[in-house]
């Protein structure tokens, strides 16, 4: 089953899954961070399997000029101990569908470079397009 996150529980529960991805992040770190990006229109769902959550992927609904309107996948995680049983691919799955859903034209994703096996399941498993690299520089403050 498929659940929007949505209360300070079931986000601190998604969150146990989400600092797998996402390790130099706290519990509160989350929280504080979530709520900034979720006034931008950021949204986690999960993957609930037996009353547990297994998988989450964070999105938000973006417009520009390159990819219209779409689906911007910031999280895709499943628990450690239990991915390759198709957890990720039913999210990534939902999420299209929740795109389609909502009128928009694609859904994007990045993947860091050392992830070669998320890249072969984008690539292979859910037959997305590898079509840029993505560019970061840190600002000094």
């Amino acid at each position: 089953m498929i659940k929007h996150l949505q209360t300070k529980e079931q986000l601190l529960e998604g969150f146990q899954v989400l600092k797998e991805l996402r390790p130099h992040l706290t519990g509160d770190t989350f929280l504080e961070i979530y709520e900034t990006m979720h006034k931008e229109g950021y949204e986690l769902y999960a993957y609930v399997e037996e009353d547990e959550i297994v998988a989450v992927t964070g999105i938000i609904m973006l417009t520009n000029f390159y990819d219209g309107r779409h689906i911007y996948v910031y999280d895709l995680v499943t628990k450690s101990t239990i991915r390759s049983k198709g957890y990720g691919e039913k999210l990534l799955t939902y999420i299209e569908g929740l795109g389609k859903e909502r009128g928009c034209e694609k859904v994007t994703l990045s993947s860091g470079l050392p992830r070669v096996d998320a890249h072969r399941f984008y690539e292979k498993k859910m037959d997305y397009d590898k079509t840029s690299y993505v560019f970061r520089k840190e600002l000094l403050l």
